[in-house]
């Protein structure tokens, strides 16, 4: 990929990006762990490729998520506004787009209703859950892995646990995709945050006339010290809950499971020692993540990080998966060992902004992959790896499709 002679910047990777994601990534490290990029709709950033650069940026004061700034950021690089899809203000003043004291107020009444104790008590039911699907797969001589287990599960679940009902999953699965897409236009976009706005507001407003025993109630009426979510604040945070509640587990079943298909060996492993899979999640969220770039930052500061001056007012796209397979890091990066000593990975970001639902989502690719393989010992591609096409995003990274036979060949 060439550089632009004028600008000194490299063009934005697009479909090569998401379908040829490590192979691209290794060779962004080699030019640098910091270099500049245009990303999309045009505008100029700095892609973070190196794990230290990365962990050092995700938490750092002088790095900014404050949506309500974007637009001036923008303007100061591009000498104009450039117009994203609106997804309303309703969808995004949650956490993940703000700054302390908001983001710590935020997240002080989102830790209050998301405990441990809430994760924990759901190991049965996702067991429930995830049988279920499989005896349903077990009726098909070729299925796809992911309309069949990996999305359901994860879509089940946190339905249940906001109080969501499970026949709406469909749509706000489908809205959920199209907002993340890139391939997706920009009126198609506002067209399903629209929807998904006038559906939570709904939602939120049901909660609170009649409050039941699930998180979303729990948010509704959450309070710190006479503190509470207001009910935009709510809004945002239901979507943050069950957009990111699902689309990171999704991505990370069905990765996980592709790259088990292509090392068999490794799922041998697994299957001779079930113990091993808390730490084979681990690997796997660090092997192929389900996110790639972090969620936009800015800096407001000038910030130096792997030998490059990043100027205040420029946008970082911090690649989660690139840090992650960073061999200065990581030992054979592009090796999938189960057995590799967990920790140190950044698929759940770093800092104050680290994922809320991690423990719900390590829970949940346990028992999903833990049964999958166990119920399935012959489980095999149906159809060549090199055929697998990937979500046209740099968000998420996750397979469109995963066909399978489930008794093999």
């Amino acid at each position: 990929m060439s550089v632009d002679e004028r600008t000194g910047e490299l063009p934005f990777a697009g479909e090569e990006l998401w379908q040829s994601t490590h192979e691209w990534l290794a060779r962004r490290r080699e030019s640098g762990a910091v270099c500049p990029i245009t990303a999309g709709r045009g505008i100029p950033s700095y892609l973070v490729t190196g794990y230290e650069q990365a962990r050092e940026l995700l938490n750092d004061p002088r790095v900014s998520k404050d949506s309500t700034d974007v637009q001036r950021v923008i303007a100061a690089k591009v000498g104009q506004d450039v117009q994203g899809p609106d997804f309303g203000t309703l969808l995004t003043r949650h956490m993940l787009n703000s700054d302390p004291p908001v983001h710590t107020r935020l997240r002080k009444l989102v830790n209050k209703a998301f405990t441990a104790r809430t994760v924990a008590r759901l190991r049965p039911r996702i067991q429930e859950i995830a049988d279920a699907l499989l005896d349903e797969m077990a009726r098909h001589d070729e299925i796809d892995l992911v309309q069949a287990f990996a999305e359901p599960l994860p879509i089940t679940v946190i339905c249940e646990l906001l109080g969501v009902r499970v026949e709406d999953r469909s749509e706000f699965t489908a809205w959920s995709h199209t907002l993340l897409s890139f391939a997706m236009d920009q009126e198609s976009q506002a067209a399903a945050a629209r929807a998904m706005q006038n559906y939570l507001q709904q939602l939120v407003a049901s909660k609170r006339a009649e409050p039941a025993e699930d998180l979303l109630s729990d948010l509704v009426h959450a309070s710190d010290e006479g503190d509470s979510l207001d009910e935009n604040e709510l809004i945002s945070m239901a979507f943050l809950l069950l957009v990111a509640g699902h689309e990171t587990t999704v991505n990370l079943i069905a990765n996980a499971t592709f790259a088990l298909l292509r090392v068999p060996e490794q799922a041998e492993k697994l299957r001779a020692d079930p113990s091993l899979m808390p730490g084979a999640v681990e690997e796997f969220l660090r092997f192929d993540g389900p996110i790639n770039f972090a969620t936009l930052r800015y800096t407001v500061e000038d910030v130096e990080a792997g030998g490059t001056t990043i100027p205040a007012d420029e946008f970082l796209q911090v690649s989660l998966l690139s840090a992650n397979r960073d061999p200065e890091k990581f030992p054979d990066p592009d090796t999938l060992d189960v057995t590799r000593p967990p920790g140190g990975h950044l698929a759940f970001g770093h800092g104050i902004h680290y994922c809320v639902g991690a423990p719900l989502a390590r829970l949940e690719a346990q028992i999903a992959l833990g049964s999958l393989l166990a119920r399935f010992p012959k489980l095999s591609l149906a159809v060549p790896a090199d055929s697998i096409v990937y979500r046209p995003s740099s968000l998420v990274h996750g397979v469109l499709a995963l066909p399978v036979r489930p008794n093999g060949e």
